[in-house]
């Protein structure tokens, strides 16, 4: 499968660059969020062996230093966002079978990892109550990041993964991957973090 060895050598590469190091801007901006409203369905366990290629990609991602020390620091959210590592983008897609967009894969995420049922629009996750606002200087692990793709704020939306890097469904004709939040496309365009606060829970007697 040569198309897939090509896309393994070049994300691999990226995940290898240090945060510091310079990578080229992405060629297009996000689009925007579609307005259908999506079903809330049951929780299920995430999705896996829909799309063997795109499985055996984010298997071999997974092995990485970078994406080792992730997931030594980072939540259940954010191991389950990366399972979906090569998972095609598709406007209004809110499953690994249909494919994602970049609240669609969020939304997902975080409502069959930690049972929180986001809204469906980024700009609508980006003001939800169940959410906080957090510093960028702040972030972490599993923290949802926004971006203004559309000339708008909150008109992208990832989660951030640590060290620099986030995941999201980017645009049509991509797949869910990692990028660098510090790459001055997206830091010019950054425009807030929110994090879901979880409550404690009671210690039995």
């Amino acid at each position: 499968m040569p198309r897939y060895r090509t896309r393994l050598a070049s994300l691999l590469c990226a995940l290898w660059v240090a945060a510091g190091a310079a990578q080229a801007a992405p060629d297009a901006p996000a689009p925007a969020e579609p307005a259908p409203q999506a079903e809330v369905t049951p929780a299920t366990p995430p999705e896996q062996g829909l799309l063997p290629e795109a499985a055996a990609l984010a298997a071999q991602v997974q092995a990485s230093p970078i994406v080792q020390r992730v997931r030594d620091a980072a939540s259940g959210l954010v191991v389950s966002s990366m399972n979906f590592i090569g998972v095609r983008y598709r406007r209004g897609g809110n499953s690994a079978a249909q494919g994602f967009d970049c609240s669609g894969f969020t939304r997902y995420v975080f409502e069959h990892s930690i049972g929180l049922v986001l809204p469906r629009r980024a700009d609508q996750q980006a003001h939800d109550g169940a959410l906080v606002a957090v510093q960028r200087s702040d972030l972490k692990p599993g923290d949802l990041v926004f971006f203004n793709t559309m000339r708008r704020a909150f008109s992208h939306v990832g989660i951030y993964i640590g060290e620099g890097k986030f995941i999201h469904a980017p645009r049509p004709g991509g797949e869910v991957r990692i990028e660098d939040i510090n790459l001055a496309y997206w830091a010019r365009r950054f425009s807030g973090a929110r994090r879901a606060e979880m409550p404690d829970v009671p210690t039995p007697n």
